[in-house]
This record gives structure tokens, sequence and C-alpha cells, in this order.
């Protein structure tokens, strides 16, 4: 794992020689060693077809692609920092959440839409987010970031998770979702805007939610 948590708000990452990593611009805090830092266009180890997607989806959160040998200190705004480690999975992240990650992790779009229908897509308008999610898959690490700090909740088979919409950062596993409806419930226990949506996560993976119902 090249990531090392400084504190909630900051992650130190080891580069070396003949490996790269990518992070989102602006997020370089300091760094140390001879490393350098590039625009990256080629739309990471997805390569062009992945950054057409992107950009098409609207998920084109401009990259930096990070090489050399040293470490580089990363943050940004001030958000709280989660460092997930995938071990061939797939995790699904909104593309601004993404603070850093590993090169060797393949990135790609997919359609929100495709993961609970029409329900899929309407989760996109109540999040405030695109109907299309950034993946990333392989074996590596993924800082992301969030208000409030982030809690991982384990989906395991026959025991659904249920989140506000507004406090979803990001799952990975062979997981469903969908949107359903519950009269009263924001009403009464959650603490959005007033629509009463459950996001419904089900299979085996984990769910990771932020403390917060701010988007970045």
């Amino acid at each position: 794992m090249p990531f090392r948590e400084i504190n909630s708000k900051m992650v130190e990452a080891t580069v070396i020689p003949g490996q790269r990593l990518f992070s989102q611009r602006g997020a370089m805090l300091a760094y140390r060693g001879d490393v350098t830092f590039t625009p990256n266009i080629t739309g990471g180890q997805g390569g062009l077809m992945s950054m057409i997607g992107r950009r098409v989806a609207g998920e084109a959160t401009p990259l930096m692609t990070v090489e050399g040998n040293g470490t580089v200190m990363f943050g940004h705004g001030g958000h709280h920092i989660q460092v997930i480690a995938l071990t061939g999975d797939t995790l699904y992240v909104e593309a601004d959440r993404l603070l850093a990650f590993d090169g060797t992790l393949e990135q790609g779009t997919m359609f929100m839409g495709s993961q609970g229908g029409v329900m899929g897509m309407v989760r996109g308008q109540v999040t405030g987010q695109g109907l299309f999610t950034t993946t990333l898959k392989g074996h590596g690490s993924v800082a992301v970031m969030a208000h409030g700090g982030v809690i991982e909740l384990p989906i395991t088979p026959g025991r659904p998770v249920h989140v506000d919409p507004q406090a979803y950062v990001a799952h990975h596993g062979d997981v469903r979702n969908k949107l359903s409806t519950a009269l009263g419930w924001r009403d009464m226990v959650g603490r959005g805007s007033g629509e009463a949506f459950q996001l419904e996560l089900s299979g085996s993976g984990a769910v990771y939610v932020q403390a917060s119902e701010e988007k970045l």
C-alpha cells in the first residue's frame, strides 16, 4: 500500500521508479525526492476509451500523473480522507471524491442506471451526482475524500444496508444498489432535503458512509 495516513485529512504516498500514481489536480501539499507531476490526458490505466467514456459521462475530474522516486503528501479542501485497499475487486466512487490512487488500477465508468434500472438513475438526481460513476478495479489502494469522516459498513448476503443517499461515498464488492422510497423516513430519521428515499445495497461487499450530508 503506497499510502500512509498522516492524520484524518492528509496522506503520504511512496513513489518508486517504474510505478505511477494518479491524483486529483491541486491535491499535492508537499513532496520529497525526485518526483514529477504531469497533467493526465489519457484517462489513467483505462486508456483513451476510458477517458472518452468519462467525458461523455461528465466524470472527467482532472488528474495528475505522479512519477519518480520520493514521497508526496496529499490533501484537498480540508476534507477527511479514507484509504481503501482493493484486492482484485471493483470500487464504485464519484470522480470528484478521488484524491489519489495506484496507477496499477484499471479505471472506467459505469452507468448507474445499470444497477437498479430507473431507480438507479433517480439516485443520481437525488444525490446531485451524475448518472455515471467512476470504477477502479484491481489490486491497489485508493484515497477518497468525504465530509466528517467515513465508516465502512459490511454488506452480507441476506442483510442489505440502507443508506441516506446524501451520505453515500462509495462501495465495492458484488453489490447491487437500488433506490427505495419510505414514507416519512427522512422526516423521522433522515437529515436530508425531505425526499423520502433510501439507498439499499445488497449482496457481498462494503459501503462507505460519511458523517455528513454535505457535497464536496
